[in-house]
């Protein structure tokens, strides 16, 4: 068999391993990433014209300049070409300035921060526009999205209007992970008390694989969940059907929801409680937990004094403490609690269940 038959059959299993890659990033169904796409392949080619050059005169030199090559120019004792000297340097600083204006000009428009000016390259954005707000929540191990304007809320499946401005706001209640759409748009961390925000858009209908790209524990390899991409139409149907076939996301059935669990199905609910996102981000959907804006404003007055030292609840779920090990773990009291609260309160801190306002003269 020829020698170039042989190398064409040896390259075939490197074309089979070609075939399970997933070319999404490359390939993008959102503004927002093709144009960070866009920014990924013409910064490679900035730098590819350093490192093709660089290789082709590495293989160049190494073949003129053989052992063999007796007709080559032997000089010991050349040590300087000022031509040479200034091609050497001249374009490699050329390649920095142009990738230094290119990443600063990119890292201002795609601020994920930044609300969206167009739809695509060909499409401005109408400024009677309204976006679509999502709130995102990172669970251990599961991914929960309210819609706030809709009154519904979904674990591991999004979905949003084809077109249509996206605003994610979003926020952990564990340990830090990244939400990341690859065909929508770049990867952003979610953070248990902070709120960070995405602005995106879909241009494609189609079904779309998201994902945390921050390891997170056990479950982390199940952390998945679907992004449809849907026409107008399908999107207000589609949420009817989570309307009229979801449950209640109450506070309380989102602190036996937010228990650790791996590879939890899709779930509906149809109704949500209204501050439910915002006593997620203020770490207080226990309603004996004080929020961290109460918190806040406490300090921001001058803080709770002595007598707010034993405001403190022990925790019912600290695994240290069921083990027989390590310290019992506490967290700080709501201002205001029911009755079970207090007695509860009580018996943790007997010498205060409430917080007490310093006094001022």
């Amino acid at each position: 068999m020829p020698i170039k038959a042989l190398g064409r059959l040896a390259a075939l299993p490197l074309l089979v391993l070609l075939g399970g890659c997933n070319m999404v990033v490359l390939q993008p169904s959102g503004d927002i990433a093709v144009q960070q796409r866009d920014l990924i392949v013409v910064s490679t080619v900035l730098m590819l014209l350093i490192i093709v050059p660089v290789i082709a005169l590495t293989l160049f030199f190494a073949w003129k300049y053989r052992q063999s090559n007796k007709a080559a120019t032997y000089d010991p004792d050349w040590h300087h070409s000022t031509r040479l000297e200034f091609v050497i340097w001249s374009a490699p600083l050329a390649i920095i300035i142009a990738l230094g204006a290119l990443t600063w000009v990119a890292t201002h428009k795609l601020d994920p921060y930044r609300p969206l000016d167009r739809i695509d390259s060909e499409r401005p954005l109408a400024a009677d526009v309204k976006p679509l707000t999502v709130e995102v929540v990172a669970l251990d191990w599961k991914w929960l999205f309210l819609y706030p304007e809709q009154g519904i809320a979904t674990v591991n499946e999004l979905a949003a209007p084809v077109d249509v401005p996206i605003q994610f706001k979003i926020t952990s209640a564990t340990v830090m992970n990244s939400f990341y759409v690859p065909a929508l748009a770049g990867q952003i961390y979610a953070m248990a008390g902070m709120e960070t925000k995405l602005h995106a858009v879909i241009n494609k209908p189609g079904e779309y694989e998201g994902f945390s790209a921050n390891y997170s524990g056990a479950g982390f390899s199940g952390m998945r969940f679907a992004f449809h991409g849907l026409a107008p139409s399908d999107f207000d149907a589609w949420v009817q059907k989570v309307k009229s076939e979801g449950g209640n996301l109450s506070r309380e059935e989102y602190l036996t929801l937010e228990r650790p669990s791996e590879r939890e199905p899709v779930r509906h609910y149809g109704t949500v409680a209204s501050d439910l996102y915002a006593a997620i981000l203020n770490m207080c959907v226990d309603r004996s937990k004080m929020c961290m804006n109460e918190m806040m404003s406490i300090d921001a007055r001058g803080g709770g004094g002595m007598a707010g030292l034993n405001n403190v609840i022990a925790l019912t779920h600290d695994k240290d403490v069921r083990r027989g090990a390590g310290p019992v773990r506490t967290y700080v009291a709501a201002i205001c609690t029911t009755e079970g609260d207090m007695a509860e309160a009580s018996a943790a801190a007997p010498l205060l269940t409430r917080w007490t306002p310093p006094r001022t003269e």
